[in-house]
């Protein structure tokens, strides 16, 4: 058929060359457009994945569980909190809570039995057994090796480790801090950093392998890899890769990189890891804009898609403390976190985080239908990790 009708001729002409235009101006791959094409799970897929992967075994077991529990119950297991200076038996009684994170002061001057007993004593209050979690990494971050009552010496960082005698070295160190950890009640270890870091001068460096990607790749393998039956998870962190970037700790950080540099850089020890069985991954507060140019990692659907979609993960995915300046002053953020996908929330303030999940399900803000989803998984890993023994 010809068109006669010069207008629709015109038209056309025009139309050819503003499509033109959009493939010279974002050619395929380019970053602009990641956070559109990226896909994401509807419920049900999302459902389907929690019953297939890496805790299939317990899913039955955890979907009975989580319809059997109370709303208040399901709240509770949603917040990993960190462990109060007082009230802590009261707090596991009245709000459910899915764990505790252990700091330095907590283990202070204590004696081994002090720290058993005291991991112990929230353990028997809680009517669901507790993720109770620490972040040991070794180097500049040891929170139960900094007290010489509970460990000879602290434990080493991964890079002196590597430099010390490579992963031979880094296998056996997994293996002895996972002794530690577990003798004390500690089930969760925050490590490794997986994070891919060459120069000295990164934020991120000196508790990181301090090497290229592949031999970070396996770094991550080895660590997951040594961590299995040892009764402690190991989370690798921080997703999506920290790079370069300042101390979230401090306040807001943006992540410029290229998702082409990130794709090949930072996410291959993230996969490896996966690969030999990571059951977590904790995502960062960094706001990495050719990802998701308006939320923080943490608080990003896209990069819980990246995550779940792209690397398959089918892991509990927690957030780095929502307390940290990155994020705190972002309104009605532990909901934001949840809507990202994420599954277990890193708070301090527990009770504040409790009325805002609760005030959001009733408001609408918020569904059942996430809480559930999210609790799958939680009581799935927990079963997955002898946590639970329900038949």
């Amino acid at each position: 058929m010809f068109i006669n009708n010069k207008n629709y001729f015109y038209v056309g002409i025009v139309s050819f060359i503003v499509l033109i235009a959009f493939f010279l101006l974002f050619p395929k791959g380019e970053e602009k457009a990641l956070i559109d094409t990226l896909p994401v799970s509807s419920d049900e897929e999302s459902i389907t994945k929690s019953n297939s992967g890496i805790f299939s075994k317990f899913s039955t077991l955890a979907e009975n569980k989580v319809k059997s529990m109370s709303l208040d119950e399901k709240i509770g297991q949603l917040l990993l909190v960190q462990y109060p200076n007082s009230g802590a038996i009261d707090a596991v009684k009245k709000y459910k809570l899915g764990g505790f994170v252990f700091f330095e002061k907590d283990f202070k001057d204590k004696s081994e039995n002090e720290v058993i007993n005291m991991i112990k004593d929230v353990q028997e209050a809680s009517s669901i057994p507790l993720l109770t979690a620490v972040d040991e990494e070794g180097g500049s971050v040891v929170r139960v090796s900094s007290n010489s009552n509970l460990v000879n010496q602290k434990f080493s960082s991964p890079r002196e480790l590597y430099l010390d005698g490579g992963f031979e070295l880094i296998e056996k160190d997994t293996k002895e801090k996972s002794k530690v950890l577990n003798n004390l009640g500690l089930n969760v270890n925050l490590a490794p950093v997986v994070d891919v870091s060459v120069n000295s001068s990164d934020y991120i460096y000196n508790r990181t392998l301090g090497e290229n990607t592949t031999l970070t790749s396996t770094y991550a393998k080895t660590v997951i890899s040594a961590s299995k039956n040892s009764g402690v998870s190991y989370v690798m962190k921080h997703f999506p890769g920290y790079g370069n970037n300042l101390d979230t700790h401090d306040g807001e950080v943006i992540d410029n990189r290229t998702f082409s540099e990130i794709e090949t850089n930072d996410l291959p020890p993230f996969e490896e890891g996966i690969l030999a069985g990571g059951e977590a991954i904790l995502v960062s507060h960094n706001t990495v804009v050719n990802i998701d140019s308006n939320n923080p990692a943490s608080l990003s659907l896209s990069v819980n898609s990246l995550l779940r979609n792209n690397l398959n993960f089918t892991g509990v995915i927690i957030t780095d403390d929502l307390s940290m300046g990155a994020v705190s002053s972002i309104d009605n953020v532990v909901v934001k976190a949840l809507l990202a996908g994420n599954d277990l929330i890193m708070v301090s303030d527990y009770e504040k985080s409790f009325k805002e999940i609760k005030d959001a399900l009733d408001s609408g803000e918020l569904s059942e239908d996430i809480i559930d989803e999210a609790n799958r998984r939680i009581i799935s890993w927990k079963y997955y990790k002898g946590l639970m023994y329900d038949k």
